[in-house]
């Protein structure tokens, strides 16, 4: 009940003030049964923007810290996220990606919409980023179609590190969805699983017009961080007097 109150009531019409999505491609999500929507992740306002325009509920798979705040911040925020339709996924350990694979496989058992950004985090720079298999270990055990999703001028609203967003128009285009019965039984394989993979995030690139980085963005934002931290370390220390 409260994820229909957030959409049309609370949050949707506030969204769409301050975003002005423009919806293309709408009509390749389908009307009923389940699918994966695979999109790019620019923002974290990412979120509840394409919940807010799509017709059916969809759930997307979070980071388990939205759901682990301390204090009544915390609560809130993780009864929010809840709220708005997000499942936890740890991303630390070995069995991080299994849980999510379960989680989402638990969602399109029931019939419904999942959403995932395959690049498994959001994007720093803006650019668009290797994605990982899981999605395509879930389009194969499920035997559901993904389809893919651009989110564009999301960055530009609400860059990392910017709580407020603001004003600026945004695109939401979906793709016609991708297929891979082709592959069935086949997801235990590792090199058609980063085939499928690499297809999805081509057709998002070609809807989102991003610039590609075949590397994980987590690698990458872990390399500079370092570079970043290095670079402080080595900057002279100025006398406080």
């Amino acid at each position: 009940m409260f994820y229909y109150l957030l959409k049309y009531v609370l949050l949707g019409p506030l969204l769409r003030l301050v975003f002005r999505p423009r919806i293309e491609g709408l009509e390749h999500v389908p009307a009923q049964g389940p699918a994966i929507i695979a999109g790019n992740h620019l923002s974290f306002s990412d979120h509840f923007l394409m919940p807010a325009i799509l017709k059916r509920r969809i759930t997307f798979l979070a980071k388990a810290e939205y759901f682990t705040g301390p204090g009544i911040k915390g609560r809130l925020t993780a009864a929010f996220f809840r709220s708005a339709g997000q499942i936890p996924v740890d991303r630390s350990g070995k069995e991080a990606g299994q849980a999510a694979i379960r989680e989402g496989l638990g969602v399109l058992g029931k019939g419904e919409l999942l959403g995932i950004y395959p690049e498994g985090t959001r994007s720093h720079d803006g650019r668009l980023y290797k994605g990982k298999v899981g999605v395509a270990v879930m389009a194969l055990k499920a035997k559901v179609p993904v389809i893919p999703c651009a989110m564009i001028g999301t960055f530009e609203a609400q860059p990392p590190g910017q709580v407020i967003p603001s004003m600026h128009p945004v695109v939401i285009r979906f793709g016609k969805p991708l297929d891979f019965s082709r592959y069935a039984g086949m997801e235990n394989e590792k090199a058609v699983l980063r085939a499928i993979t690499d297809e999805i995030m081509y057709a998002i690139l070609s809807l989102s017009e991003q610039e590609y980085v075949d590397q994980y963005a987590a690698v990458v934002k872990a390399e500079e961080g370092a570079k970043n931290a290095e670079r402080a370390r080595k900057l002279p220390r100025l006398p406080l007097s």
